[in-house]
């Protein structure tokens, strides 16, 4: 049982690189997008968290308070991407601080898992 949580763990990295990897490729080039693989790595590590927050095949105590932050931040980077998304296929591009915040709260997140015990 151990095992699979370390896969799904695995599985949640990866969602978190491609939603962070994919932002900063948009950063590095100086275009304020939003791609579908940001999407994409939104799904798989929101999906993948989910499954982590189920207390199956853990000794310990979970941290709800830590599992409920780091879900809003997740809801409202969701929110971001749909914003940006929609103000993108418009045609007025996507506002910077939106683009900013979405790398930021991306950045965020990964420093709470890591951070926070």
């Amino acid at each position: 049982m151990e095992t699979l949580r370390h896969v799904v763990v695995l599985v949640h990295l990866v969602g978190f690189a491609l939603l962070f990897g994919a932002w900063a490729v948009e950063a590095v080039n100086r275009r304020l997008k939003i791609t579908r693989l940001m999407n994409w790595g939104l799904l798989v590590a929101g999906v993948a968290g989910l499954a982590l927050a189920a207390p199956w095949g853990v000794t310990y105590e979970m941290n709800y308070t830590k599992i409920a932050v780091k879900l809003v931040i997740l809801l409202v980077i969701g929110a971001l991407l749909g914003i940006g998304s929609a103000r993108q296929r418009k045609g007025t591009g996507v506002p910077a601080a939106v683009f900013w915040l979405i790398g930021i709260l991306t950045f965020v997140n990964a420093a709470l898992a890591v951070l926070w015990r």
